[in-house]
């Protein structure tokens, strides 16, 4: 089969597409024709070994897991004889990233835990862009921040693959949610349903006067104490995605304020792809995709990516 292959760590340049051996699935695993993946931080991280530390999951000289792609949306080709959960023909899609990477090929064995059933109403392309930003956006809003109906919830970067997912997710709990981009996506916070929008272009959000009960910030465009100032008297910054410097000062700041300011880090999860798959067949959220591209065009698609200005997903699709 043909997959993009990474041999050592660096800039988009070092993915090459290859044949490799088709995965033969253990007993407990599922072989899925890999349709489509999309492309999440996780996978720059992966691609350049950077943050260093993340070399100690990922491999200290070379990348540990030499097909990266997280993301997966596919159709079941055969299944281990453990598997109780899918059987050949199914349309599934999952996240790979505690299960060995790998879906940035045409096929990929991972165990059945790792999947769900594809949201019937998405085509495999849109399905792919849910699993790894969703579930973070799901997990950060729930989990962390604790939200409630009735909560005055504010996504900062709410143009991303997670913020977008973010403000739809918020809105499904019955909140009042108000979206922060730049005037490009101004357009795309109102589509997908944000009940207020700030263009920080325009408006200087450190001079906003509105306070939240959840703040969801995805990116590090504002000091930690800027979002705290924003926070009702038992309001929740959550931190996503950022600088590592803004993530160390969240974390510092966490250890003496921990009911107001969290870190967090998503882990893939079964049931948390299930409870998007509802969410979605009811109408209630729906991916974003700004690119896509063939699977032969995988250099193009990180370097499109890691610009850091995709609004929503960029998608790869991986038949051939």
């Amino acid at each position: 089969m043909k997959a993009i292959v990474s041999a050592k760590y660096g800039s988009p340049e070092v993915l090459e597409l290859k044949e490799v051996e088709k995965p033969v699935p253990q007993d407990n695993q599922v072989l899925v024709k890999v349709h489509a993946a999309s492309l999440n931080f996780g996978n720059l991280v992966l691609l350049k070994g950077e943050p260093f530390l993340a070399r100690f999951a990922f491999g200290l000289t070379k990348p540990k897991f030499p097909i990266p792609g997280g993301d997966v949306a596919g159709r079941v080709e055969a299944v281990g004889k453990d598997v109780t959960q899918f059987k050949p023909g199914d349309e599934v899609y999952g996240d790979l990233a505690s299960s060995g990477w790998g879906s940035f090929a045409q096929y990929v064995a991972v165990p059945e835990s790792a999947l769900a059933n594809k949201p019937v109403n998405l085509s495999y392309e849109e399905a792919a862009a849910v699993p790894m930003a969703a579930v973070t956006a799901l997990q950060a809003l729930r989990d962390k921040g604790n939200i409630q109906s009735g909560h005055k919830v504010l996504v900062y970067g709410s143009s991303g693959g997670v913020g977008t997912f973010a403000v739809q997710i918020a809105k499904s709990y019955g909140t009042e949610v108000t979206a922060v981009c730049s005037t490009r996506n101004v357009d795309i916070a109102k589509e997908i349903g944000a009940d207020h929008v700030i263009d920080y272009k325009r408006e200087y959000f450190k001079n906003h006067k509105q306070q939240y009960d959840l703040i969801l910030g995805t990116n590090g465009s504002q000091p930690i104490s800027v979002y705290k100032s924003k926070l009702t008297p038992g309001g929740v910054f959550v931190h996503v995605g950022g600088s590592g410097s803004q993530m160390f000062n969240t974390m510092v700041r966490g250890i003496t304020n921990r009911k107001k300011i969290k870190t967090f880090l998503q882990r893939p999860n079964q049931n948390d792809l299930i409870i998007m798959k509802e969410l979605i067949e009811a109408g209630k959220v729906k991916p974003v995709i700004d690119r896509r591209y063939k699977l032969d065009e995988i250099q193009q698609a990180f370097a499109y990516f890691a610009e850091g200005h995709a609004q929503g997903k960029v998608v790869v699709n991986c038949l051939m």
